[in-house]
């Protein structure tokens, strides 16, 4: 497949992603500036530093220079490509040198598939449209696309509930949860089950393994990295709750469940056998008196 020149626009999401950065000195502050209010760039010295982050945080992104990327490094970055497969990579080319072209042509059969030319005004934007669209959250959007499918014309604080499951460093507890819809676990507690909804628990609990099975689609992730990017107390707590939620090892979850599989039993446990309650519900406001 050719690497490809990239253009596009789009709009920045609220929360920030981290972008990880292997960039020449003075590309650095071009890419802050560009990232204001879109992402924030965690800029590193070697690929070796970045191998450390896509292991031990959450990563929307990988942005290398074409200039810091010569021939040799190649097999690493094909490396990266193949165990983060969900961390898009990105080339950023800023100046032309004799060496350009082999560079650029060694990151495509390296599997980098966006080369971002900023050698003009425009392709600061086109950067910002690359790292905006590439973020690692998409399971997120994928989630709320579907749901708001599944359940159109629903109240907006129950949009907001589903909004809430999903986001990037989404709560791990209903107190947490609670708080972020502003009010009291047990009143949260109470309108679901009063709404004859399953438990807020379980779609918490789901939804945390959704976002866990689209990042263990990455090789590189190991089952500690993932229990640790998603707040478990540790790697036995996250199987712990594989074992409770589904019935199956991390190991055979991993192997059984993508993002999209975990998705689909998602909706399919806790959204479309509750469509026509879903319509109708909200959790933030007491249900009318006929309804209790």
């Amino acid at each position: 497949m050719p690497l490809s020149i990239h253009s596009s626009s789009s709009t920045a999401p609220a929360e920030l992603a981290a972008v990880a950065t292997v960039l020449d000195p003075a590309e650095r502050g071009r890419v802050d500036a560009a990232g204001v209010g879109v992402y924030r760039a965690l800029h590193r010295d070697s690929l070796d530093d970045v191998f450390r982050d896509l292991r031990e945080r959450p990563i929307g992104a990988v942005l290398v220079s074409v200039c810091r990327c010569p021939e040799r490094e190649a097999s690493r970055i094909a490396a990266m490509v193949r165990e983060f497969p969900r961390v898009p990579a990105v080339a950023l080319l800023s100046q032309l040198e004799q060496q350009t072209p082999r560079t650029v042509l060694a990151l495509g059969r390296s599997g980098v598939r966006t080369i971002v030319d900023v050698r003009q005004p425009t392709g600061w934007r086109e950067l910002r449209s690359v790292l905006v669209e590439g973020r690692g959250d998409d399971i997120q959007r994928l989630a709320l696309a579907r749901i708001t499918a599944d359940i159109p014309g629903a109240p907006a604080d129950c949009q907001q509930f589903f909004e809430l499951l999903f986001q990037p460093r989404a709560a791990a507890t209903i107190r947490a949860l609670s708080k972020a819809l502003g009010i009291l676990p047990s009143t949260l507690m109470s309108r679901f089950f009063r709404a004859r909804l399953p438990a807020p628990k379980r779609y918490l609990a789901m939804a945390r393994l959704v976002r866990a099975a689209r990042l263990l689609e990455n090789p590189g992730l190991s089952v500690a990295s993932v229990a640790n990017h998603l707040d478990y107390s540790s790697p036995q707590s996250f199987g712990r709750h594989v074992r409770t939620m589904i019935g199956l090892t991390a190991v055979e979850f991993r192997d059984r469940y993508d993002g999209e599989g975990m998705l689909q039993r998602f909706r399919a446990e806790l959204v479309l056998p509750h469509v026509e309650v879903l319509r109708r519900f909200s959790p933030l406001s007491a249900p009318p008196p006929g309804r209790r």
